[in-house]
Order: structure tokens, then sequence, then C-alpha cells
């Protein structure tokens, strides 16, 4: 048998600096955004997240698809290790990707492999490889109570159904100590009862309104609003588009959208309405995204009730 294989978030974590030795294998998948249908095994979900990746990234699909079946079929080896030690921060991208590889792994014959978890509040892709060194004593075999935990999560966040995850946010879930806020952030990312907007797209037009012009201060300025970064630059100007998009933009652009660009934002009429609740941005430009295993399609969807916490089905 092999060492350990490390298994972790992205390219940024540089477990391969460490001297901890092993294999490690990146997880680069933004499951909290696009569809992520029940049931499916990885094979299965592999094309479905490839198309969806490529088409946000504007990468070829046969790339995507390529480097996902390479990460899958290096997990599909983790018996050949002694130790596969699974690296997560406490935010919803990585607690996502945390929850799929427990479910995956909770349902294969594991022999003698030892399976350890370092679950950390902190942002593993900003330590040093000294940082990630000193962690490593700290990792735990992962518990029974957890593989359950990250099953049934996995299951409710795929469901069409998404009742069950705010069921399991009302339960204890401190075996996976940072999953309940992930899950909440999750929920606020519906649309809200009271304009239709999700919470970062009201984050990006209060933003707006409030004087940021320029794409790459308004990328700075809802991480702050974050009480755990989770949307990389990609994830989030997808965002920002769709809010400029649609019969009645609640954004206007004006040159090339990026972090480093020099586009100018401001907010519209329509925009400012849905912000401050005259009008809905369902109503006034529809739907069509995924969260998890929810489409979110036409103009009667699931919506996020935040003074209570709950979702309201379609009406």
């Amino acid at each position: 048998m092999h060492g350990a294989l490390h298994i972790t978030n992205g390219d940024s974590v540089e477990l391969r600096e460490t001297g901890l030795g092993g294999e490690v294998l990146t997880w680069r998948d933004m499951l909290h955004e696009g569809p992520v249908p029940a049931g499916l095994t990885l094979d299965e979900l592999r094309p479905v997240r490839a198309r969806f990746l490529a088409d946000l990234s504007g990468t070829a699909e046969l790339e995507v698809l390529a480097d996902l079946e390479r990460r899958d079929r290096t997990l599909a080896r983790f018996a050949e290790f002694e130790e596969v030690v699974l690296w997560f921060e406490h935010d919803l991208y990585d607690q996502l990707q945390l929850i799929q590889i427990v479910d995956w792994l909770a349902r294969q014959e594991r022999g003698g492999v030892n399976l350890s978890l370092i679950c950390t509040g902190t942002y593993l892709g900003m330590s040093r490889p000294a940082e990630l060194r000193a962690l490593y004593p700290t990792r735990r075999a992962v518990a029974v109570e957890q593989f359950a935990l990250a099953s049934r999560a996995w299951e409710a966040f795929s469901s069409a159904d998404p009742k069950a995850l705010v069921e399991l946010i009302r339960e204890d879930t401190s075996a996976l100590p940072y999953l309940h806020g992930a899950l909440l952030r999750h929920l606020e990312q519906f649309p809200s009862v009271r304009n239709g907007l999700s919470r970062t797209e009201r984050q990006i037009l209060e933003i707006v309104e409030g004087g940021a012009s320029r794409a790459g201060d308004l990328f700075r300025a809802d991480q702050a609003c974050e009480e755990r970064v989770f949307m990389g630059d990609l994830a989030f100007f997808s965002h920002v588009r769709r809010l400029a998009a649609g019969r009645r933009p609640l954004l206007e652009i004006t040159g090339a959208l990026s972090a480093v660009g020099t586009s100018a934002l401001a907010i519209t009429p329509a925009g400012t309405a849905v912000l401050h609740g005259a009008a809905d941005a369902v109503n006034l430009n529809g739907i069509d995204r995924w969260l998890g295993g929810v489409r979110l399609h036409g103009g009667k969807v699931w919506r996020w009730n935040g003074e209570n916490q709950t979702l309201v089905p379609p009406l």
C-alpha cells in the first residue's frame, strides 16, 4: 500500500510543499452552483457537472470532463493507500465537497484504509506549508455519525425537494460542526419571499447602490459581507451578469466584467425597486438556475423566508 492520499479543495492549498508526502487530490467543483441531481453516481454526475462548469468558465467541455475523470479515477484508487486524509474548511464550497466525498466513501468497502478528517475554521489556501503541517496531527478518524450525517446531508442537498435541508439545519449537526452554517448559507441563495433576490444578489445590489461602481471593488465588498467566504470570482460574476440580463435588468454594466477590469456598474430603476421590495426579481425577469438538486424555473419557485429560516413552496 502507498502512504497517504490527501484530498482538499483546490490547487491553492500547498500540501505538496509541506513535506508530508503522499499524493494530493484537489476536488475542483463549485457544487453550490449548477445542477447536482439526486441519485447519480460519480460517473453519472460527471458529464452533468462538466457541461455546467464548461459553460460557466468558457473552457472546452471535453477538457473539463477529462479533468473530472482524472479526479474520480484517483478517488477510486483510495484503497491503495494506508490513509486518506480529508482537508476541508468551514465554508459552503468546502462543506459541500466534504459531504459528497464522505457520502461516496460511506458506500465503499474500505477494508483497512484509515480515513481521517481535518476540518478547520481557517482558509487552507491562505495557510503556509508550515501551518498546514501543524494541522496534520489534529486529524481525527471519520466517525460513524459523521458518515451518516454526510450521507443524509448529501441526499438532502441533491434532492429536488429541499424541505429536508430545512429539517436538517433544525437538528443537531455537531458531528460536522461547520455543516449547519454552510447549509444555511446555501438556503439563503434561494429567492427571497420579499423581493425574489438571493442573498448574493441582494448584497450585489446593495453594494452598487451604496456607491461601488468597479467590478473589483464590488467583488471585495461582497466577500466582506460573508461570514465564511465561499465564492470565487468566476461564480460571483455570473451572478452579476444575470442581474444585468433579462427583460428588466437590475444592473447596468459598461465595459468588460472581471475582478481586475475597468467595467462600470450602476443599479437600474428596476434594480432599486426590487432591492427595496417594491418589485419582485422573479416576477420581472423569471428564473432558470439550479441550487443542488432543485431547479428554479418559471415564476412559481421555492422561496426563502429569512425571518423564520424556512422555505416556502411554489404556490
